[in-house]
């Protein structure tokens, strides 16, 4: 039985009730520990602000609840909610703390175990998963049923991609897999199928023809937990609520940590008009998922019915008493009296009598006191007890069976749970007689190359191919090789993600035809290599060394050589011009791909550069372009009386071909500079590059001469006579130039 409160309630803090408001200074010491996390130390600010107050503030009541919340003082905390409920209705909203503070009491978040990422391997094991398991959905843990390759490569169930709010749905199912599964599963298989079958009925509100699909499920396994919750879904959506919580039951003792299982039990209890063991329930959710913010506001909902059932409706009627606790449905722990006189007037609200309305605030006041300073802390206790059982320490921490050590949480996205045959939510689905899971090279054949898959890739249409093969097939149309589906945003984003349970699939049961796999393509990018022989040719436009040249590659054999160079590391190819008898020049030059930006449609801009000059030996043709055998090119080195003489001469060359591009027309000097950037400086030793000096081909890049005379100075390996040829074409230009003006300037006269 609750003590009666004093007249005068007890000041612990020797704080006169004068005061009419709370200090500042104490209140921000107040909020300020909270903040820093002291919880204790801003409880007992609260407390001694509100004993200081002549009219208790609501909104330090609620502070306080929060802090002794936090505090994990929840007897306590509670007494601080029901002194704010004197003052006013409390919302659910308000009781956040306090419900994340029940939740936290549970202890439930230390005893989920660890989950893994990968696929392949159990939790804190280096030891392979079986067939079974390897073949589970990451998100369900269940069986991959109708599997979906996501563009991160991750494979899960359809459902469960259909489940994620905001995730486009545009992907299909994996052909390779989703045959792989049928064929070795297909009891398992025809179980998810009915269980499909039922969530799709029960969508469409037909509950009775879903009930018929879970039950033949369940027939096949009987102690499967995901499909028991299911069944007791449908027996809430019919009202059999009797049968629903023996299903709900039945799986939350065999799996306590499964969140689902606790929610769709407190919605059972709810419809049995439970509350406390709603309560009970709801905090298990929050306790497991302290992020879900639908548990977390049901669980606070729930709180405020079923401690501050007055709150629900207008606070303090004008006729009725004022009654603290739960309503009739709760039992005597948990519905305290009062601790004002029932026949207390303080509710009505109608005495015009000053003094009688002194009177009220005054009973008020002290019922709120009397909450607030812990006097109904024992009452308290034992109501929280019935939610949450006391440990012989006296905290109030759930206890839990030592199995459960090993439950893990399944509802936990982009996670692998860890398995085991007695504790997982599918019960004993494994049990199904299944055939020998066995895997054939044909399981996993590309149906572009006909070779075993390397790097695998899905697209969303859910066809599997070679990374290199679909890459190829796009260079032509931006369709799927095999359904014609438009892959125009996959081209676009160029999102080759390898499809990670078909390469693990793959390593784990076929890792000799795998590592055979390899080796050929090592061997063809060890061929793609060679800087010598069958060097990939781009036949379009003259290039030199030093000099830019930007590129536009958009037809589909120059974008597959393009990205060779790149995948290859070497990031070069020879650039020729073409000719009409042999096919491409005797001469070339060496271009280094200094960046690629790639298009949604494909194509790309190549920034490349050159850096060295070559003959044609022979040439052939490799996948549509050309290739080349070559053999570098590089200038005959003098010494002596020639050296001073191309030291000389390669000083008088450099000043006529400053000269001349000084005497240009500004408009014609932007465009230059423009396309092959400034004039390189003039180097101190004109034999420090096996090519040349760098300005000397610059000058050459930007003469107005014809192709034919380009290569044949290109083809030159005598610096000396490369500099007579620039000399002599600078004389010529310069002549037309001169020309030109003294023409204009006598037709000017003579006009």
């Amino acid at each position: 039985m609750s003590p009666e409160p004093a007249s005068q309630p007890p000041d612990p803090q020797g704080v006169s009730c004068s005061l009419e408001e709370p200090p500042a200074e104490h209140l921000d010491q107040g909020s300020a520990a909270f903040l820093a996390g002291d919880y204790e130390e801003a409880a007992e600010l609260f407390r001694s602000l509100l004993a200081g107050l002549a009219q208790p503030e609501r909104g330090l009541c609620l502070q306080l609840g929060d802090a002794l919340s936090r505090a994990g003082r929840l007897p306590e905390a509670i007494g601080a909610f029901r002194g704010a409920a004197l003052l006013g209705p409390l919302k659910p909203e308000e009781l956040e703390e306090l419900a994340s503070g029940l939740a936290r009491a549970l202890g439930l978040r230390e005893k989920r175990p660890p989950a893994v990422v990968r696929p392949g391997f159990a939790a804190g094991s280096p030891v392979p998963m079986a067939p079974r398991d390897l073949l589970g959905c990451p998100r369900c843990g269940r069986l991959l049923y109708k599997p979906v390759t996501l563009a991160s490569g991750l494979t899960v169930c359809k459902r469960c991609v259909e489940l994620v709010p905001g995730r486009a749905q545009a992907r299909r199912v994996n052909v390779v897999l989703s045959g792989l599964v049928e064929r070795c599963f297909p009891a398992e298989c025809r179980l998810r199928k009915l269980a499909c079958q039922a969530r799709g009925l029960q969508r469409q509100q037909q509950p009775e023809a879903a009930l018929l699909r879970c039950q033949q499920a369940l027939d096949m396994a009987p102690d499967d937990n995901l499909l028991l919750l299911l069944r007791a879904e449908l027996y809430l959506t019919m009202k059999n609520y009797e049968q629903a919580l023996r299903d709900a039951d039945a799986v939350c003792q065999r799996e306590p940590l499964l969140t689902k299982g606790h929610h769709i039990k407190a919605q059972i209890l709810s419809g049995l008009g439970r509350s406390k063991e709603v309560l009970k329930e709801f905090i298990y959710c929050l306790a497991l998922n302290p992020e879900c913010n639908s548990a977390k506001k049901e669980t606070q909902k729930v709180i405020c019915e079923v401690f501050f059932p007055a709150s629900e409706n207008e606070h303090q009627n004008s006729t009725a008493p004022t009654q603290i606790g739960p309503k009739a449905h709760c039992d005597d722990q948990m519905n305290p009296q009062h601790p004002l006189e029932e026949g207390s007037d303080a509710n009505t609200g109608s005495s015009e009598n000053p003094s009688e309305k002194s009177d009220v605030l005054g009973n008020a006041s002290s019922s709120v006191l009397y909450f607030i300073l812990g006097l109904h802390c024992e009452e308290d206790k034992k109501a929280l007890e019935g939610v949450i059982p006391a440990a012989p320490s006296s905290t109030l921490k759930r206890q839990l069976p030592s199995d459960t050590e090993d439950e893990c949480d399944r509802n936990t996205p982009e996670k692998v749970p860890k398995k085991d045959a007695d504790s997982s939510p599918q019960g004993n689905v494994n049990s199904l007689e299944e055939p020998e899971f066995t895997i054939d090279v044909t399981d996993f054949e590309c149906a572009l190359c006909m070779r075993l898959l390397f790097e695998p890739v899905t697209t969303p249409c859910g066809h599997t191919f070679c990374l290199k093969c679909l890459e190829r097939c796009l260079d032509h149309a931006p369709h799927c090789p095999l359904c014609k589906d438009k892959l125009s945003e996959l081209l676009a984003t160029r999102n080759f993600n390898v499809t990670v349970l078909t390469e693990e699939l793959m390593f784990r049961y076929l890792p000799e035809e795998l590592s055979a796999r390899k080796r050929t393509y090592d061997e063809e990018m060890s061929e793609l290599s060679n800087l010598t022989r069958d060097v990939p040719i781009f036949v379009c436009a003259m290039a030199f060394p030093t000099v830019p040249c930007p590129l536009h590659v958009f037809e589909p054999r120059y974008r597959l050589m393009i990205r060779r160079c790149m995948e290859t590391g070497t990031k070069r190819f020879g650039m020729c011009l073409s000719a009409e008898n042999a096919g491409i020049s005797e001469y070339g030059c060496m271009l280094e791909i200094k960046d690629v930006r790639t298009f949604p449609d494909g194509s790309s801009v190549v920034d490349a550069v050159g850096i060295s000059r070559f003959r044609v030996l022979n040439h052939r043709h490799r996948d549509g372009y050309n290739t080349a055998d070559i053999e570098y090119l590089e200038d005959e080195k003098v010494e002596g009386a020639e050296y001073e003489e191309l030291a000389a001469l390669h000083e008088s060359v450099y000043q006529q071909s400053v000269s001349w591009f000084a005497s240009l027309q500004d408009h014609m000097k932007k465009q230059i500079l423009s396309h092959f950037g400034s004039m390189p400086e003039r180097e101190p030793e004109p034999q420090s590059n096996s090519s040349g000096p760098a300005w000397s081909w610059w000058i050459l890049a930007v003469l107005p001469l014809e192709r034919k005379a380009q290569l044949a100075i290109l083809g030159m390996a005598s610096l000396k006579e490369r500099l007579l040829a620039i000399r002599r074409i600078l004389v010529i230009i310069t002549r037309k130039m001169n020309s030109r003006q003294e023409m204009a300037n006598n037709a000017e006269r003579d006009n």
